[in-house]
């Protein structure tokens, strides 16, 4: 099997609130198999695999960790809302691909913006802004120097000083970001109230934003394969 599917039946059964031993029930086998399933100690067979994807109406594909999308859809260009597409030519593939991860990143961000705007807090709002902005900032630079001609008087920091300093920085806010999220203070800032925090879930997100949820869920799928490669 795979890493995904043990961490997917999970999560699966926990949204819908069964306990491991009524879903082991439901689904026919032990408590102790389905725990072991569920650990990744034990694989299942192609069987139960279906038999699984069809107790919790999701694709097998899902359930494998092959496609973000829980009935096995394929993303296309033109599921993914964007008000600003980009003219796309017929052979432009690198313009496809261009417009492709920018919807990716804008719909998977006004996610992110949404859920900031229900916790309703600056500090966290503040933080998160500056953590993107940080990270926009590095790769314009990056860009921009692909052409060595190109004026340095438009940065105030030195090429040999950004990067490093810029790292550093987004470290720092993203300490304060996680300080925030957990309700506690950072940098000036008082943390969420953890009881206004709303209810996140696969299955939640999906149904409060249909259209930017594919997004999301293929920018975590692309990121979490890259991860992976590290380990």
């Amino acid at each position: 099997m795979n890493n995904d599917f043990p961490r997917i039946i999970t999560l699966l059964r926990k949204e819908r609130g069964l306990s491991q031993k009524q879903a082991a029930m439901e689904l026919g086998v032990s408590q102790a198999l389905l725990s072991h399933y569920e650990k990744g100690i034990r694989e299942c067979g192609l069987d139960f695999v279906i038999h699984i994807a069809d107790y919790y109406s999701v694709s097998c594909d899902y359930l494998l960790g092959r496609t973000p999308d829980r009935a096995g859809a394929t993303l296309k260009l033109e599921d993914l809302p964007d008000n600003h597409d980009a003219p796309i030519e017929e052979d432009g593939k690198a313009n496809t691909m261009i417009t492709l991860n920018k919807k990716l990143i804008q719909n998977s961000v006004s996610i992110v913006y949404e859920i900031l705007a229900q916790l309703n807090n600056k500090g966290l709002t503040t933080e998160i802004s500056s953590y993107l902005m940080v990270s926009v900032y590095k790769m314009i630079r990056t860009v921009y120097a692909a052409n060595t001609k190109n004026p340095q008087a438009m940065f105030s920091v030195i090429p040999e000083m950004y990067s490093g300093l810029s790292d550093a920085l987004q470290s720092i806010i993203e300490a304060n970001a996680k300080q925030l999220a957990s309700g506690k203070s950072a940098d000036g800032f008082h943390g969420i109230d953890n009881i206004v925090a709303p209810n996140l879930s696969p299955d939640i997100i999906s149904r409060q934003y249909p259209e930017l949820a594919p997004s999301l869920y293929n920018l975590i799928q692309k990121t979490e394969e890259k991860i992976k490669k590290l380990t």
